[in-house]
């Protein structure tokens, strides 16, 4: 079956799946495998409980005319998302970066829906098997749609543009994160820098932070720029200080305007301007703009604010690497409260640079005083050090419940795997 055959039969059958348990009467079920599964041993069954299709890439020892049999599963479905892309004229935005990409997918995509039908990608789903997915959601209706990539390895960028074909694209920053498949710093860089590699191969426009001096290195040779940042850039602001929450002034506005955001940490100021200058670009009025970042709420542990009686969590534990890490210490020092407790997880495929980093980190928080400083897991436990070591976030979130704190302030942060959200469930 050619792809524009099986693109017929998406467009009558159009929702996709990859997992039998998430599957809807009438989705057609792509039978995707990896190193330790295999998704054509469920194809019978997608199909049992109400697929319209299933795609497969192995004999499945029955005859049923709802069985197609391609070369590859994955490169068909990724063929198939290329097919359905080409056939949109709109603006496609692709966000990528070490840190702070999903917020700012979330606060541009907010941004543009006030004026725009906006497709982006829902969750995490940034990677070779999600970037297709969110591309087959885009229905006809669709005026702009914003994709976010996440990358681990050099080529990985550059293989999502070739499918994605975006027109428009911003890189957040390269930081130390997936330094064990990128290499390094340079090479996360060089990785990163794929989507403005394809930006300036096609004539697409970039928006660049301009605070950022590798990014306007890296954005050399595109010949549309938009910039944003501090000073200096299409859309200028700054963080005002005080209050639990960002508060953005921005400085050169045709008229004054000052944005109060429901996202903990300065740190969030530049994907606020990205979202601003992204906005401003594809003609949203500014006070659509300000309202639509200030409606948003961050969720899925990503620098969320839960408050427990007089305590309040900056729950930051969605994902983390040493240059988040240290920026999210340093906001905890500018907070002006008595009691301060930090609860770190371990940083994860750093590779050789590991122990390195986790002893930064460590030197970092000797910096300043706090109350309590919890390490989880990781490379924190081969490090001396003269604070509370837990193996695992269920052991912490032990010690967690036994305490008595009152009108104080803590960090809760680490990589994904450590599953740092678990400190606060009621039964760890």
């Amino acid at each position: 079956m050619t792809i524009e055959q099986l693109y017929q039969v998406y467009l009558k059958n159009s929702s996709i799946q990859t997992d039998t348990r998430k599957l809807k009467k009438g989705d057609i079920f792509f039978s995707l495998s990896g190193p330790n599964f295999n998704g054509n041993q469920f194809a019978l069954q997608a199909l049992e409980e109400g697929a319209s299709y299933a795609i497969v890439d192995e004999d499945v020892n029955t005859w049923d005319e709802r069985i197609i049999r391609v070369e590859n599963v994955l490169a068909t479905l990724q063929e198939l998302a290329r097919h359905h892309r080409e056939c949109f004229s709109i603006p496609f935005i692709a966000i990528t970066g070490s840190n702070g990409k999903t917020t700012t997918k979330e606060l541009v995509s907010a941004v543009l829906a006030s004026k725009f039908t906006t497709y982006t990608t829902q969750g995490n789903l940034n990677n070779h098997i999600g970037i297709p997915i969110t591309l087959l959601r885009i229905k006809e209706d669709a005026e702009i749609a914003v994709i976010e990539m996440g990358a681990n390895h050099q080529k990985e960028i550059a293989g999502y543009c070739i499918y994605t074909q975006p027109a428009y694209g911003l890189i957040t920053n390269c930081g130390k994160a997936h330094l064990e498949g990128f290499g390094g710093i340079e090479g996360v860089r060089k990785g990163k820098g794929e989507l403005f590699d394809y930006l300036g191969n096609h004539n697409g426009t970039a928006f660049v932070f301009n605070d950022l001096e590798y990014l306007q290195l890296m954005s050399e040779g595109i010949s549309k720029i938009v910039s944003y940042g501090t000073t200096g850039g299409d859309v200028t602001g700054k963080a005002l200080s005080g209050g639990n929450f960002l508060q953005v002034q921005l400085t050169n506005a045709e008229k004054p305007a000052i944005i109060q955001t429901q996202l903990v940490g300065d740190y969030n100021l530049p994907n606020v301007l990205c979202a601003v200058a992204v906005g401003n670009y594809f003609g949203v009025p500014l006070e659509k703009i300000t309202q639509a970042i200030e409606n948003y709420a961050p969720g899925n542990s990503r620098s969320q604010m839960v408050v427990k009686g007089s305590n309040h969590i900056i729950l930051d534990a969605y994902n983390a690497n040493p240059s988040s890490m240290q920026v999210a210490i340093e906001n905890m020092v500018k907070i002006n409260a008595d009691i301060k407790v930090l609860l770190l997880g371990g940083m994860l495929e750093l590779g050789e640079e590991s122990f390195h980093e986790h002893q930064k980190i460590i030197d970092i928080i000797k910096n300043y005083t706090w109350d309590k400083v919890v390490l989880v897991g990781g490379d924190y436990g081969k490090i001396i050090h003269p604070y509370i070591f837990f193996n695992n976030s269920v052991e912490a979130g032990k010690w967690f419940k036994e305490q008595s704190f009152e009108n104080a302030y803590f960090l809760i942060k680490g990589s994904r795997s450590m599953q740092m959200e678990k400190i606060l469930e009621e039964d760890a």
